[in-house]
């Protein structure tokens, strides 16, 4: 059965759902009844930055963005590398939850090992 055969008879399913709901089901009612579906938005997104400090050594947030990001030691270390350059670098852009929860793992894990290290993010 083809795709679009199954959809007709989906949607004629769904016809005689709504005739049957309104009492109509064997009259002569021909009228279309159209279904409308709301568009869904795509959730926000954030960057998730890592902020530059004078104290933090470099290996540390090399582990840090390979640990916490998935990154490989090389890109790893090129982001580390725009941090310390730059002051600031983006590490990665996900959903607001998923941005919270990087956000906070790299702040304790810095403070457990008694880093300064600052993580932040902010809408896309």
């Amino acid at each position: 059965m083809t795709k679009t055969r199954r959809d007709a008879d989906r949607a004629m399913s769904w016809q005689q759902l709504q005739m049957m709901a309104r009492g109509t089901v064997g009259d002569s009612d021909t009228s279309v009844v159209t279904d409308t579906r709301p568009k869904t938005k795509r959730p926000p997104l954030y960057k998730v930055l890592l902020l530059n400090d004078d104290y933090t050594p470099m290996e540390f947030v090399v582990a840090v963005l390979e640990r916490f990001f998935g990154m490989s030691h090389a890109q790893a270390f090129e982001i580390m590398l725009t941090v310390h350059k730059k002051g600031v670098a983006v590490v990665g852009v996900f959903s607001h939850e998923i941005a919270e929860t990087k956000v906070a793992q790299v702040m304790d894990f810095a403070r457990r090992h008694q880093h300064p290290l600052q993580c932040t993010m902010e809408k896309e």
